[in-house]
């Protein structure tokens, strides 16, 4: 977050008949990541010297630096703001770039007067950049037009900018899922060109091998509307979606598929399949939905459990749950998820059931019938991700500002905030189903290619790291 320097209260100006030779001023700032990336932002400079540490580290200084101009903008802001300050008009400025400037480095940036015409109101400025070192990084001279008048005012209040690179943790989770081979996927009825595309992108990303089950003059009419190209041997044909949804979970039952994802129908129509008692892929655990969450000013993925799948948890569907959701961020290579089952409160009573539920599952956790992980609860929205909500509440746990689950006591308070958090707050959402004998990658017309992209990524490292289980 980028903002004024709440110190810096009042701007005046130094005019043209108070100036004198040698008047200096100065300001000083300490380099970080984040202004490199804002300066490229605002200045459209995305030289990867700058940007990209691979690429800095064969250049000349084995580092990313600075832009060069970050120098000399803020040269221009003790100009414009200190010496001589508002009013002034910039004519010109030259500049030596002599020593590069990297993350860390403090640069004090000074000028000074060295020439005054009263008549014209011409300024020039001797202008100094050094670094904590004392080495000189920028050199130069300005030229400037004093102001005449006075001028003192309350500075401008800046917005805050908060930098986040849209899909950069979901890139890390497909670039961590390609280190494994494609995983065998039946691509139930992708009759449409988001599920048909998202499937081909998967697979072009290395991610799955897909199998297209559906009625196969349908896939190939939609692949030609698209203007896609696939492997028709890889179609297996089925002549409406109920029927390939029955197929595609054959497939697993038959070792043919390591995965399900859904495509044109409903999600009760896939899951039916999945869940038929006789044929299905059921095992001892419920199935549930875990989104996993990219959201900006969060310094880690969030991961919200159930959104989409049980309505109104009882005690042992609630502990398969969050056993589910475990087993998934641990498959991520998160050695200990935090646990946060939500409530209203934090203190546990008796008119409040979700409390009761949420103290039953930390029991559970206690007495090992739920593992790994830490689990906490209940606990209020803002004092499980939050640390200065829990430390205002005096909250002492592993568990409260900092947990990377967050597990909702019924389906609509989970599906708010998930919806909340992608439509309010910018984030990325990907998600799958667990719980049956594969995962089942779930997507929607929403969603982003990214964020498709991650649902298989998210299936293929729950696949590697969980073997399968048995069918109940």
């Amino acid at each position: 977050m980028f903002g004024c320097d709440p110190s810096f209260t009042t701007i005046e100006n130094r005019t043209l008949d108070e100036l004198q030779i040698g008047d200096s001023a100065e300001t000083e700032r300490v380099l970080t990541t984040e202004d490199i990336e804002l300066f490229a932002v605002m200045s459209g400079d995305v030289n990867p010297a700058h940007l990209d540490a691979a690429y800095a580290e064969d250049s000349d200084f084995h580092h990313v630096i600075a832009h060069g101009m970050w120098g000399g903008a803020l040269i221009s802001a003790v100009l414009g703001t200190r010496l001589p300050g508002p009013g002034t008009i910039y004519l010109g400025q030259s500049l030596r770039f002599r020593h590069p400037v990297s993350p860390g480095d403090r640069i004090v940036a000074r000028v000074t007067v060295r020439e005054i015409d009263r008549t014209s109101a011409k300024v020039a400025l001797d202008c100094l950049c050094q670094n904590q070192r004392g080495e000189p990084v920028i050199t130069g001279e300005a030229l400037v037009l004093a102001p005449r008048e006075k001028v003192s005012r309350p500075v401008t209040a800046l917005p805050d900018v908060r930098l986040h690179k849209a899909g950069a943790r979901f890139a890390a989770l497909i670039q961590q899922a390609r280190a494994f081979p494609p995983m065998t996927t039946a691509v139930v009825h992708p009759c449409d060109d988001l599920s048909l595309i998202g499937a081909l992108q998967a697979e072009a990303a290395g991610i799955i091998a897909p199998l297209y089950v559906g009625p196969r003059a349908k896939i190939l009419a939609t692949a030609r509307a698209a203007n896609v190209t696939l492997d028709e041997s890889r179609i297996v044909d089925a002549p409406h979606s109920h029927a390939a949804a029955e197929l595609a979970v054959a497939l697993v039952r038959e070792g043919r598929a390591a995965a399900l994802m859904k495509g044109k129908l409903h999600t009760d129509e896939l899951l039916s399949a999945v869940l038929s008692r006789e044929t299905g892929l059921r095992t001892e655990r419920r199935l549930s939905h875990v989104f996993a969450l990219d959201v900006p000013d969060v310094d880690r993925m969030l991961f919200i459990t159930d959104a989409a799948i049980n309505i109104a948890p009882d005690l042992e569907t609630m502990r398969d749950i969050v056993q589910n959701a475990i087993d998934l961020v641990l498959a991520l290579g998160l050695a200990e998820p935090r646990v946060a089952l939500l409530s209203a409160v934090e203190t546990v009573t008796g008119k409040i059931p979700s409390t009761l539920l949420a103290a039953s599952i930390c029991k559970m956790h206690d007495r090992g019938q739920i593992v790994g992980g830490l689990v906490d609860g209940p606990l209020a929205y803002d004092n499980a991700i939050s640390l200065e909500a829990a430390a205002a509440k005096g909250i002492t746990s592993g568990v409260a500002g900092r947990a990377d689950i967050l597990v909702a006591p019924n389906l609509e308070s989970g599906n708010m905030i998930a919806k909340q958090l992608i439509h309010l707050a910018g984030a990325e959402a990907a998600g799958i189903v667990i719980g049956a004998r594969v995962p089942i990658v779930l997507t929607s017309r929403a969603d982003s290619p990214a964020a498709r992209l991650a649902s298989a990524a998210l299936a293929r490292l729950h696949a590697e790291a969980a073997p399968r289980k048995p069918l109940a």
